[in-house]
């Protein structure tokens, strides 16, 4: 079937959907697949202008990484036009006509709204519908991308893969594959090379590139409702994290996640790790198995190291390393002494769950108090400590070890409205502890991200 005409295109393997095609309001043709039996649908960006959805699968790398995410959720992969699968007919695309793509494709999940995954240059489109659509997004995930186009090509790197271009296509091709797209092995770079080069014409590749310089999307980040998890790869060297702590610092609410490995793809590098950090932020492990939890009402505490990621800048690998490791001491020595359990590190905070609202609220005040000791015997260039916490009582999910549900997400809304020092409780928390000799103070309402109703916010005076 010819690849411009909508219809179907039967892959090899029997665990995907064959491609289907979307028609966007400009009339062009958009490949796309479905991967994954159940759990939201999550809609990864193309790898803009390298993007082939049939090449990608028969990476059995690139083909991991769907696996294992789809294991969690329904995962859907599209091509841009220009690439792939999708029409080929065109001579470039701008920022709009690649929003125009992403709204094809969703629009055939609607109404229920998606989560969207925009990679590197796919995540200014992603942020940009977002904005446009908040009833369309129900979570957004940016990674290892930028806002504005001039910031991304500053890099050295960049302006150098572009002249080597201009001379030696497929040398550029598999010097991008490993440097750029972070394939260490050259086995996997090759591979990757060839998914590249059958994924669009050179000069469309020159056109598609040049556009992205003129992008800027920065003036639509305050628009954007849904929840936003922005991810960088610690080693990742032509990508600033300038970048990526502009983006969080600039849509309400967002979180920042700084993950192992080198590369800007999620399927390049740790998989799992990349695939728990989609799969938790959606507050999701595995298939829909989960049961209520055994013990009833739990207390969800999350503490969470303010500054982190200047501090890691500031002092380094090694030395930033060994204060997270005194903050872990800290915290897991009060979560045994009172009875916590851990349910999860998240590297710059912990997650863990109390059976008793007494013990819990005793735990949050004992941390404060022992991050505080810790702080007071620091020498004159030491790197003191601040931790935020939120608390809320409920009956979450559990399945493997790990928790799920409203009452943990609300958890940790609260803990990121929290300022360092502070620990902040919901109202279920408050009422639970009456007669037990803590003192509150009531905080300003606001409404959490993905809840329709403000919530009573209660800062416990330690």
């Amino acid at each position: 079937m010819p690849r411009d005409n909508p219809g179907f295109y039967t892959f090899a393997s029997m665990n995907r959907s064959p491609v289907r095609y979307a028609r966007t309001s400009d009339d062009v043709s958009i490949a796309y697949w479905t991967y994954g039996t159940g759990g939201p649908v999550v809609i990864e960006g193309p790898l803009i202008p390298f993007s082939h959805i049939e090449a990608e699968w028969q990476n059995p790398h690139v083909r991991e990484w769907y696996e294992r995410v789809g294991e969690s959720v329904t995962i859907v992969r599209y091509d841009g036009r220009g690439n792939g699968l999708s029409q080929r007919s065109v001579e470039t695309a701008s920022l709009e006509d690649h929003v125009t793509d992403l709204e094809a494709v969703v629009r055939h999940f609607a109404p229920d709204p998606v989560a969207l995954v925009g990679v590197f240059h796919s995540g200014p489109p992603a942020a940009l519908f977002a904005a446009r659509n908040p009833e369309l997004v129900s979570h957004l995930i940016l990674w290892c991308t930028y806002s504005r186009g001039t910031d991304y090509w500053t890099e050295n790197q960049s302006e150098g893969l572009r002249a080597l271009r201009q001379t030696d296509y497929r040398l550029f091709l598999k010097t991008g594959a490993h440097e750029l797209m972070g394939w260490a092995d050259d086995g996997e770079s090759d591979a990757f090379a060839d998914v590249m080069q059958a994924a669009v014409e050179p000069e469309v590749a020159d056109a598609m590139l040049a556009d992205t310089r003129t992008w800027d999307v920065h003036a639509s980040l305050s628009s954007i409702t849904a929840p936003t998890l922005v991810v960088h790869r610690r080693d990742l060297k032509w990508i600033s994290v300038e970048l990526s702590r502009d983006l969080a610092s600039t849509i309400p609410g967002a979180q920042l996640m700084q993950i192992d490995g080198s590369s800007p793809l999620p399927a390049a590098g740790p998989i799992a790790v990349a695939a728990d950090a989609v799969t938790g932020f959606l507050g999701i492990k595995g298939r829909p198995t989960a049961r209520q939890s055994g013990g009833g009402v739990r207390v969800v505490l999350f503490t969470d190291l303010v500054d982190h990621t200047a501090m890691m800048d500031e002092l380094g690998d090694e030395l930033g390393r060994a204060v997270l490791r005194e903050h872990e001491h800290i915290t897991r020595g009060v979560l045994a002494d009172f009875g916590g359990r851990e349910v999860k590190s998240l590297g710059d905070g912990f997650m863990a769950s109390f059976e008793s609202v007494q013990a819990a609220l005793d735990a949050a005040i004992a941390l404060q108090r022992g991050i505080q000791a810790r702080n007071s015997v620091l020498p004159a260039d030491g790197r003191a400590l601040a931790v935020r916490m939120g608390l809320n009582a409920g009956e979450p999910l559990e399945e493997e070890g790990d928790l799920f549900g409203s009452a943990v997400i609300l958890a940790s809304r609260i803990a990121s409205h929290a300022k360092g020092d502070q620990i902040l409780v919901s109202n279920a928390v408050r009422e639970l502890a009456i007669g037990k000799r803590f003192e509150f103070e009531q905080q300003i309402d606001f409404v959490p991200k993905g809840f329709s109703e403000a919530v009573h916010v209660w800062e416990v005076r330690w």
